[in-house]
């Protein structure tokens, strides 16, 4: 079990991030633990972004540069991989053909105008959200940095829950649908937001608004994944690794959304 949970954690790190983590496994045992892992890897990635945005503020450079800081870092951490997914299912989804025809479309290395304006659209939803946040001070900027990143994560543990399909034979995205059984993804889910309703608690000095907001948020982040999820397997049949970058990317956006709103 402790072998297992190792080869877990090396395969969320080294699948879902850019990080020199090497994947000695590969098999659905694997994949499920590492779909487990998958917010530790979100916790990795948003506090170094949150690091960066911090460092950013309290040097002087104003929110807006922390803000474009915080949103750059994990997509420098991942290599783009969930931006490119989302681009790529944006123009599948846009594209309002059959299924095969999406998929084939999604499996190009250009990206189409659908793509192109989905990307701008939500990086400039998460850069002015995280302008918001880091206005308000350091601690809301890096709360928000770290619960985006954490509840992004959490999405695709759910999304690999059994009943889930794949929509491909190959790819990451048959690799670990239906890996992860209901009870452990709900367990998980609770686990990070009841670890972020803690950070939100103790930055608020134990106050209780702030920890059911950071909770709300992951939730909300979670269930837009979730809608979207719900959309791509209607479309497409399944999921695919470019779906899953897609959820990632709706996870961390409706999350500081909610968190800006609040």
């Amino acid at each position: 079990m402790i072998s297992l949970g190792s080869h877990g954690v090396r395969f969320a790190f080294g699948t879902l991030t850019a990080l020199p983590v090497r994947v000695s496994r590969w098999d659905r045992d694997t994949a499920r633990a590492g779909m487990l892992c998958a917010p530790l890897a979100g916790l990795a990635v948003g506090l170094l972004a949150a690091a960066s945005g911090v460092l950013l503020l309290l040097g002087g450079a104003g929110p807006l540069l922390s803000a474009v800081a915080a949103v750059a870092l994990p997509a420098a951490l991942t290599r783009g991989l969930h931006l490119d997914g989302l681009a790529d299912t944006a123009d599948g989804l846009g594209s309002a053909r059959p299924a095969e025809d999406a998929l084939r479309i999604m499996k190009q290395s250009d990206i189409g105008p659908f793509g192109v304006v989905t990307l701008l659209l939500v990086l400039l939803a998460q850069v002015a959200a995280l302008y918001q946040l880091f206005g308000r001070g350091w601690a809301d900027g890096a709360l928000g940095t770290v619960a985006a990143a954490v509840t992004a994560r959490l999405a695709l543990t759910l999304a690999s829950r059994r009943g889930v399909p794949p929509a491909r034979p190959e790819g990451l995205g048959a690799a670990v649908a239906g890996t992860v059984p209901w009870p452990a993804a709900l367990a998980v889910a609770c686990a990070a937001a009841a670890c972020c309703a803690a950070a939100g608690a103790l930055a608020g000095g134990g106050g209780g608004g702030a920890a059911v907001h950071l909770a709300l948020t992951v939730l909300a982040g979670a269930g837009g994944a979730e809608l979207m999820l719900r959309h791509c397997v209607r479309r497409f049949g399944g999921v695919t690794g470019d779906v899953f970058g897609a959820l990632e990317e709706t996870a961390a956006t409706t999350a500081l959304l909610a968190l800006a709103l609040g």
